[in-house]
This record gives C-alpha cells, structure tokens and sequence, in this order.
C-alpha cells in the first residue's frame, strides 16, 4: 500500500514551535520531491514547503520563510517540517504529497503534480 501519514500536530503557543513528520509506506520518497500543504478551514489549500529529490534543494511560500525548515531522512523515510516563530495565521489541517512529475521542486507547487496525500495533521496556533 501506498501511503503517507502525518504525524506531530497539536496545539501551540504563538512564538512557539512544532516539528511535523510525513512517514511514507509502500515507496521510497527519496526518489520523489515532496510537499508540504495546508488548509485552514473555509480555505483553499495552499502550498507550504517543498524538498527536491535530486539535490535537496527547497522552495518556501513567502509567508513561512524563515520560519519554517523543511527536511528529509532517507534511512527513516521520513520528510519533517520545522515551524519556528509560529503564527496564529499557521493554524490548519497540514498535509504531505510526492511529486509524480519532478524530481525538483517547482514554483508555486500545483495540486495537479502531486498523490499520495496523507490523512493530515491538525494544527492550532493559540493563546
């Protein structure tokens, strides 16, 4: 089976940070650029981050860079992203998808390019 679980979500304090893992089963991602997405309810969803198969190279929506990392772990098959200085605007459901076109990351990340969407992780960014 073909899958990605997302796993790390909860509640935050603005200012605070969370670590978000996407653990993939039935592929090995290391040979796909990954993404990370969100959406926040009555929202579109929207790109967040993606890292490059080929050269790790990475790509950030403008409102999460600097703030946000994103990385990978072949040997645990594992993408993360790191969310420091985080934002009430952060708070959504966040998702991870492999890139079935590219190995590199392409601006603006379209839905279209991307599968195996993960169930998602629940994010709430709260005093």
């Amino acid at each position: 089976q073909v899958q990605f679980v997302e796993s790390g979500g909860g509640l935050v304090q603005p200012g605070g940070s969370l670590r978000l893992s996407c653990a993939a089963s039935g592929f090995t991602l290391d040979y796909y650029a990954i993404g990370w997405f969100r959406q926040a309810p009555g929202k579109e969803r929207e790109a967040v981050s993606c890292i490059s198969s080929s050269d790790g190279s990475t790509i950030y929506e403008a409102s999460v860079k600097g703030r946000f990392t994103i990385s990978r772990d072949n040997a645990k098959n594992t993408v993360y992203l790191q969310m420091n200085s985080q934002k009430t605007e952060d708070t959504a459901v966040y998702y991870c998808a492999a890139n079935l076109m590219r190995r590199l990351c392409s601006s603006g990340m379209p839905n279209h390019e991307y599968a195996y969407w993960g169930q998602g992780t629940q994010v709430n960014v709260s005093s």
